[in-house]
């Protein structure tokens, strides 16, 4: 028999919702931890140096540039989230 996936979540106990976005929360703020340490090699820079010194309009504006700068931003606001969302759970489960 076929369930749909919010029979699946209704079906779930707190403890298994809780540990499932726990470990969802760990893989996606390892991803942007990962981005956010390539990155600074990269450049050599953490991200708030890289915009304090605006390396996108020093680099003219390259694609390549931008693009780390989106990709960087978006890692650095995941790992805001992620680490945020841990508490709430943590915080949840006292």
């Amino acid at each position: 028999m076929k369930h749909s996936y919010k029979q699946i979540v209704l079906n779930m106990s707190e403890e298994e919702l809780r540990d499932l976005l726990h470990g969802e929360y760990l893989r996606k703020l390892a991803r942007y931890r990962l981005t956010d340490e390539s990155l600074q090699r990269k450049y050599g820079l953490n991200f708030e140096e890289f915009e304090e010194r605006n390396i996108v309009a020093e680099n003219d504006f390259s694609w390549d540039v931008e693009s780390d700068a989106q990709e960087w931003e978006a890692a650095i606001d995941g790992i805001r989230t992620c680490l945020r969302k841990l508490e709430e759970l943590k915080v949840g489960y006292r």
